[in-house]
């Protein structure tokens, strides 16, 4: 029932998006333009990236809120690599060093010094934060070369690289969370993590790899972001953490840890970036961003809740109906015996 029930929260997510596309075109017909089509899935790449790193910390029951910082200082320290003349290799190779240090430190924390997830990641956010702003002196990141900002507008037969690329991502990892046995371990201990300890689950492991993911991901979009705005900013990449939990959770991912995919956390990254796209469109002021994007969260989280309230009791249901069920075909054969 569970995989059947995943998929259908999953094709909700994509017939969300499709039905939010069709409608805002509907209001301003310049919205549903090939055109602006493919901007929009470019712009969502970034959050592509960040949803798929959060939903391998989401499965395994925990939570990563420094997926912004981490964002903004990967991007930092690849600005200034490419800027400075370092080559690519060097530039990339620095911003997922960062990301991946950052996860495996909030892995660590979590795991072996037992702090819960949302004050080890609140810690290392504000950590970033602050070191960002001592790297980069204070100042913005500009004067990149040409080349690498022109990156973001590259086609292969027509569709922009760095959604070839997120797609291609996000298969991968959907092929290897639902086929692979280590893949299957990060839902495995979300879902029950006592239950994988007794059975062998390198649940240590499985959770520090959540957050190094979660941590390269991150960098990954960090430098998305670099090559796509051309600068970075001393807020590069502030509030995106919400937007990545609430990408997840509409493409079916449970906060409550076990159930989710990574093509469902894609649908929601698109539809949350498809939502800021649309107020422009519909004239909507920007500073009611946040405001519907908490409110989506909160909406998104609560019907979460319900939901998993009503499984558990319709498992509930149908555990006691089996005893019932058991209980009177010993009496019916007690009493033939007899």
């Amino acid at each position: 029932m569970l995989p059947s029930f995943r998929m259908k929260r999953e094709f909700n997510a994509l017939l969300f998006a499709v039905l939010l596309f069709v409608g805002i075109g509907y209001v301003n017909p310049v919205f549903l333009t090939v055109q602006n089509i493919a901007l929009t899935l470019q712009g969502s790449v970034m959050y592509i990236f960040l949803a798929v790193g959060m939903t391998f910390v989401i499965l395994t029951g925990d939570i990563d809120v420094s997926v912004g910082a981490v964002l903004g200082m990967s991007a930092a320290v690849a600005a200034t690599l490419v800027r400075d003349g370092y080559p690519l290799w060097a530039v990339v190779g620095g911003a997922l060093l960062v990301g991946g240090g950052t996860g495996l430190l909030n892995g660590v924390g979590v795991t072996f010094l037992r702090i819960p997830a949302i004050v080890m990641t609140l810690g290392t956010m504000g950590i970033l934060r602050g070191a960002m702003f001592i790297y980069t002196d204070g100042k913005w990141v500009e004067n990149l070369p040409d080349f690498f900002k022109q990156a973001c507008q590259i086609c292969v037969c027509g569709i922009n690289l760095f959604v070839l690329v997120a797609v291609a991502l996000v298969l991968l990892m959907q092929i290897y969370l639902s086929t692979a046995r280590r893949g299957k371990y990060f839902a495995a201990v979300g879902d029950n993590l006592d239950g994988a300890v007794l059975v062998g689950v390198p649940v240590v492991r499985i959770r520090i790899a959540a957050f190094i993911i979660s941590g390269l991901c991150s960098a990954l979009a960090g430098l998305v972001y670099t090559s796509q705005i051309g600068f970075v900013g001393n807020v590069a990449g502030n509030g995106t953490e919400m937007t990545a939990i609430a990408a997840c959770v509409i493409g079916g991912v449970s906060l409550a840890g076990g159930t989710g995919s990574v093509a469902g956390a894609l649908f929601g990254a698109v539809i949350m970036n498809t939502i800021n796209s649309a107020l422009v469109f519909l004239k909507v002021p920007a500073y009611w961003n946040n405001t519907i994007s908490g409110l989506l969260l909160l909406t998104m989280v609560l019907a979460d809740s319900l939901l998993h309230r009503y499984l558990e009791e319709k498992a509930r249901r149908k555990r006691l109906n089996a005893r019932f069920a058991r209980a009177a075909e010993r009496r019916a054969c007690d009493d033939a015996r007899a």
